[in-house]
């Protein structure tokens, strides 16, 4: 989405936050290059989701000048820990710089609203676009390349649903704990902590990382009932269910 006016300036960097893959950096010193934020949470299901076109674009058009930043901003607690959440960089090959906002400075600073989120500044550091959610990266991508000088078709859908043209069905909402029950969704997360096994409509699924684990994932939307158990030693903060595609009536 484009912003209102063209001189909305970037917040900048608190000093202090602590980085991954990159000692730290200074918006000031972004300028006269394009900087992309988004702020995001590796429990959160829709960021991980999100994080395959934001990695795209780092490898994309950083040769060209972009800087991607993923803001780290804790939504569950796995998150507030400053090693898992570098653990949860290395295990997803996350290349570009993460800042680590555990205490929401940076967040407050740009009076952000939730995950994911992002914000593309120009080089002269105003707001050229931005996004709320899910969706738009086409939109992201095409101003992208307005600013670094490019044209090539952009990044195709990851997931079907993020097709423009899909049908998609309003998913169940997300329930705080271990969900049992029934639900529609085109796949089912949960946001885990700790270490151990859980069971899944009786199957058996091992722990080993904190964060949003994928449990259940369909071709298309569906209407499903979800049996998820807990072993000792995890703890689900939520389950989480995302949508799927709608297939055409027969």
């Amino acid at each position: 989405m484009r912003p209102p006016v063209d001189d909305i300036p970037a917040p900048p960097f608190p000093p202090k936050l602590p980085w991954a893959n990159v000692a730290s950096l200074r918006m000031d010193k972004q300028r006269g290059r394009p900087v992309l934020v988004e702020f995001w949470d590796f429990c959160r299901p829709s960021s991980l989701r999100t994080l395959p076109y934001v990695k795209a674009w780092h490898e994309r058009y950083a040769p060209a000048g972009l800087r991607v930043v993923t803001v780290h901003s804790p939504g569950f607690p796995p998150g507030e820990d400053e090693a898992a959440v570098r653990a949860a960089v290395a295990r997803l090959q996350i290349a570009h710089p993460v800042c680590i906002d555990l205490g929401f400075e940076l967040w407050r600073a740009y009076d952000n609203e939730g995950w994911p989120a992002r914000y593309l500044w120009d080089g002269a550091g105003h707001l050229a676009e931005y996004h709320y959610g899910e969706g738009g990266y086409r939109e992201t991508e095409l101003a992208i390349q307005e600013l670094v000088g490019l044209e090539r078709e952009p990044v195709g859908p990851v997931h079907p649903e993020d097709d423009p043209t899909a049908s998609i069905a309003a998913q169940t909402r997300d329930q705080p704990g271990a969900y049992s029950g029934p639900y529609g969704a085109g796949a089912v997360w949960a946001v885990l902590g700790g270490s151990g096994e859980l069971h899944v409509n009786g199957e058996r699924v091992a722990v080993r990382w904190p964060g949003a684990h994928l449990l259940v994932e369909h071709p298309h939307h569906v209407n499903a009932v979800l049996d998820l158990q807990l072993g000792g030693g995890v703890t689900c903060y939520a389950t989480c269910f995302t949508p799927g595609v709608v297939l055409p009536a027969a």
